[in-house]
């Protein structure tokens, strides 16, 4: 918690007590389905909690925004977002349907109503959406096709609407795949810790 507290020092008294137990529920569903690492449990604030609010840093969510989470895994980035934007919705999914059972129990044990998690594909997906987030799920060419549809052309953020995801490593080969403008922003310019030093947000507009 010293690093959350460190680089978001304006946590209320919910939100504080929200990330504090995440670990806790994590390591008790961990024990059931291994959603995880052993190794990443143990640097949990920094991996994964840290990690997804990186999006935070590029794009202060305004209230009433919609984001879907597609791959959402235990929950990353949305649950850590859902706890530092209670005013914005999230809708999760993941193809894996044990996951989504720990995103939802975690989400209504931490007290989260603004987020929903399903057990289905990003292709199936209704309505629409501001942004889409997620966490490293495929190649960009892959990705974007399945998620070009969810996000509504009016934007009302500081920035347009469109993509927000996490990725690590050179991403130019990938990237350029794509044909179309993105920003990469260096996650170590925000949290100045080893985990983070070829870690990026990728943000592409509609």
């Amino acid at each position: 918690m010293e690093e959350i507290n460190y680089y978001f020092p304006h946590l209320t008294e919910i939100q504080q007590k929200q990330f504090e137990g995440l670990k806790a529920l994590y390591e008790e569903w961990n024990a059931q389905i291994n959603v995880i690492s052993r190794k990443d449990l143990e640097a949990f604030y920094v991996r994964h909690v840290l990690h997804s609010l990186a999006i935070a840093k590029v794009l202060d969510f305004k209230p009433g925004t919609k984001l879907l989470d597609v791959g959402t895994g235990g929950g990353f980035p949305s649950i850590p977002l859902a706890i530092l934007f209670p005013e914005v919705s999230f809708v999760a999914v993941d193809s894996i349907g044990k996951k989504i059972k720990v995103v939802n129990a975690v989400a209504e044990r931490s007290g989260l109503s603004n987020v929903a998690a399903y057990h289905q594909r990003a292709e199936t997906v209704e309505g629409q959406f501001d942004f889409v987030v997620s966490r490293a799920v495929t190649r960009t060419k892959n990705f974007l096709p399945w998620v070009n549809d969810k996000i509504k052309k009016e934007s009302f953020n500081d920035r347009p609407n469109g993509l927000l995801f996490l990725k690590g490593g050179d991403l130019r080969e990938e990237l350029h795949e794509v044909r179309k403008k993105y920003t990469s922003f260096d996650i170590q310019d925000f949290f100045s810790h080893d985990f983070f030093e070829t870690k990026k947000v990728i943000y592409m507009a509609k």
